[in-house]
C-alpha cells in the first residue's frame, strides 16, 4: 500500500513539474493585433536605414546571387548548436512574410516569438533588437513590404539535441533573454547615446564581437572582447580599447565607409557584408557607432 502511495506521489511530482515546466517556457508575444503602440504607417525610406544597420541582407538575401535585396533566405548558419537558416523575409504571402502585420514583425523582434505562437532560435539576434523602438520597427515594415516578393521557402533548421525540441529555447530565454532590454550605457551625449543605440541593438555588433558560454549566451564579462567566430571559420576581433585602442573615431568611420584599417588592410569574412551595410548608412550613424565604440570598457582578449 505504501508503495502504491509513493508511486502515486512521484506521478503527482512529475505531472506538476512538467505542468509548471510547460507554463513558464510558454512563449509570451509582447504585442497585440490592435495594439496602439503600432497604429500608424511606418516611413520605408527610414526604414532601409533600419534594414541596412540591422545587417538584415547579410543573413536573409538568397545565397548564390548577386541582389542583397533578394530576402529568400536559406543561408547556413554552422554553430556549435546546429546549422541554421535564416528564412524567407520577402513579402511572399506564401514563402515568405507577406502574411505578416507589423505586429508579427515586433514579437519576432522584441520577443523572439513567431506569428504561429513558437520561440525563435537565438541564432535570430532578437536578444540584442528586443531594444529595438516601435517607431523603427514600424519603419523597417513599411520597408520590407517595398521589396519584391521571393518564392520559395528556406530548407528546415537542424539543431543539436539540446535545442531539438524548440520548447526548450523557452529555458533558455528565462537564463538568457530579458525582453525590451538594452546594454547600451547611456550618457546624455546625443551622438554616444545614438550610437549606443546602433551597436548595442540595431547592429547587435556584441553577437559576433564577444565569447559566448556553454549555452551560447554572451559572457558578460568578455562582452566585446573577441572570441571564436560561431561558425568555427576563425577567431572574432576584440573591439574594446584592449584591442583597437590605436585606432581614433575617424579611423572607425572610415573602416564603416570604405573597409580600409588604419594599417592599409581591409575588412574580410562577415565584417566586409557588414561593411557593405554601413557604408549605406547616414555619416551620423557611422560617426556615432565609432563614438560608442570608443568609450567601451577596455577588456583582455580571451585565449582561443
Amino acid at each position: 500500500m505504501k508503495i502504491g502511495l509513493w508511486i502515486v506521489a512521484i506521478l503527482c511530482t512529475a505531472s506538476l513539474g512538467a505542468a509548471a515546466a510547460w507554463i513558464v517556457t510558454a512563449p509570451a508575444p509582447g504585442f497585440s493585433k490592435s495594439d496602439p503602440r503600432l497604429a500608424g504607417v511606418g516611413d520605408a525610406r527610414r526604414g532601409k536605414d533600419i534594414f541596412d544597420a540591422g545587417d538584415c541582407a547579410s543573413c536573409h538575401a538568397t545565397p548564390g546571387q548577386p541582389d542583397r535585396l533578394r530576402l529568400g533566405g536559406g543561408l547556413a548558419l554552422a554553430s556549435p548548436f546546429g546549422t541554421f537558416r535564416p528564412p524567407n523575409i520577402s513579402p511572399d504571402p506564401t514563402d515568405g512574410i507577406g502574411g505578416w502585420d507589423v505586429s508579427d514583425l515586433a514579437n519576432a523582434l522584441v520577443a523572439g516569438v513567431s506569428p504561429q505562437g513558437k520561440h525563435f532560435y537565438p541564432a535570430f539576434p532578437y536578444t540584442s533588437y528586443t531594444g529595438m523602438t516601435v517607431a523603427d520597427i514600424k519603419d523597417l515594415f513599411a520597408y520590407l513590404e517595398t521589396l519584391a516578393p521571393v518564392a520559395g521557402r528556406a530548407p528546415p533548421h537542424h539543431p543539436k539535441i539540446l535545442f531539438a525540441i524548440r520548447r526548450s529555447i523557452g529555458f533558455w530565454k528565462l537564463l538568457f533573454f530579458r525582453e525590451g532590454s538594452s546594454n547600451a550605457r547611456l550618457t546624455g551625449d546625443a551622438v554616444h547615446d545614438r550610437g549606443g543605440y546602433l551597436v548595442e541593438t540595431l547592429s547587435h555588433c556584441a553577437e559576433c564581437h564577444s565569447t559566448r558560454n556553454f549555452l551560447g549566451a554572451i559572457k558578460s564579462d568578455q562582452r566585446f572582447a573577441g572570441g571564436p567566430d560561431q561558425q568555427g571559420t576563425g577567431y572574432v576581433p576584440n573591439i574594446t580599447p584592449a584591442g583597437i585602442g590605436s585606432w581614433s573615431e575617424a579611423d572607425i568611420v572610415k573602416m564603416l565607409a570604405t573597409g580600409n584599417t588604419p594599417a592599409h588592410g581591409r575588412v574580410g569574412s562577415s565584417m566586409a557584408d557588414v561593411v557593405t551595410n554601413t557604408q549605406s548608412l547616414p555619416e551620423g550613424d557611422r560617426q556615432a557607432i565609432a563614438r560608442y565604440i570608443k568609450s567601451l570598457a577596455p577588456k583582455p582578449t580571451p585565449h582561443p
